[in-house]
């Protein structure tokens, strides 16, 4: 089985779906897509 396969079917399972909507949950804070946002300039003012 490839790593997608295995990573495709872990989503699938109810330990994969509530890590998800962990995810979710988090991604919807503010103060996370503040630290998001300057990590992704961090990363365009390298190039």
């Amino acid at each position: 089985m490839s790593l997608m396969q295995r990573i495709s079917t872990f989503l699938r399972s109810p330990k994969g779906q509530q890590m998800v909507d962990r995810g979710r949950r988090e991604l919807a804070k503010p103060g996370t897509q503040q630290k998001l946002r300057g990590l992704a300039a961090k990363f365009q003012n390298r190039r």
